[in-house]
């Protein structure tokens, strides 16, 4: 019976929260986001991110970011970290979604621009193995396929998957991650 009860006040309180104005035009959003890169050693590599949404007219919105992401490669019994600094910039188009925008699916295409470092740039191991890989400057391009819901007239709730493929790098190029975020709008 208390499963019934939640229910019907879940569905009570989204109907109160679907009377507010969603996406409008000039708004902007502070966006924070996490997830885990998509490769296969799913583990202890991570990203963060922050942003600023500035919408724009139909659900589409501008984007521009910063993210940290850290990675690590093994060796032997050692781990060597993989650090990623980049920026990026692009836009976000509507989907799917309901009417009140409430529940919206968006893609968004972005170009990146950054810096690598492997091994915090020491390119001799402890075994005297060299790393033949080098810190460089990378460029490139983004997607992000993002499910996002609003939590209340301010909150929205970003469930996301993104890949990005990086030139001038001498590792890989194509570096897929899944995530979760939070945006607060203005």
């Amino acid at each position: 019976m208390k499963k019934y009860i939640y229910t019907v006040m879940f569905i009570l309180m989204a109907m109160t929260v679907t009377q507010a104005q969603r996406m409008l035009p000039k708004q902007k959003g502070l966006e924070i986001s996490t997830g885990i890169l998509s490769d296969d050693k799913i583990g202890n590599d991570y990203y963060l991110n922050i942003g600023m949404t500035v919408n724009g007219k139909n659900g589409n919105y501008q984007l521009w970011a910063l993210e940290y992401t850290h990675q690590y490669h093994n060796y032997k019994d050692l781990r060597i970290p993989q650090e990623t600094y980049t920026a990026e910039g692009g836009y976000s188009f509507f989907l799917l979604g309901d009417a009140r925008k409430n529940i919206t699916l968006n893609f968004g295409i972005t170009g990146v621009v950054g810096y690598e470092s492997i091994n915090r740039g020491e390119a001799m191991l402890y075994d005297g193995a060299k790393i033949l890989s080098e810190d460089n400057f990378i460029y490139g391009a983004g997607g992000r396929l993002t499910l996002e819901t609003y939590l209340s007239d301010r909150f929205v709730l970003i469930l996301q998957g993104r890949t990005k493929v990086f030139w001038g790098t001498d590792l890989e190029q194509f570096r897929p991650s899944a995530g979760v975020g939070l945006r607060f709008n203005f």
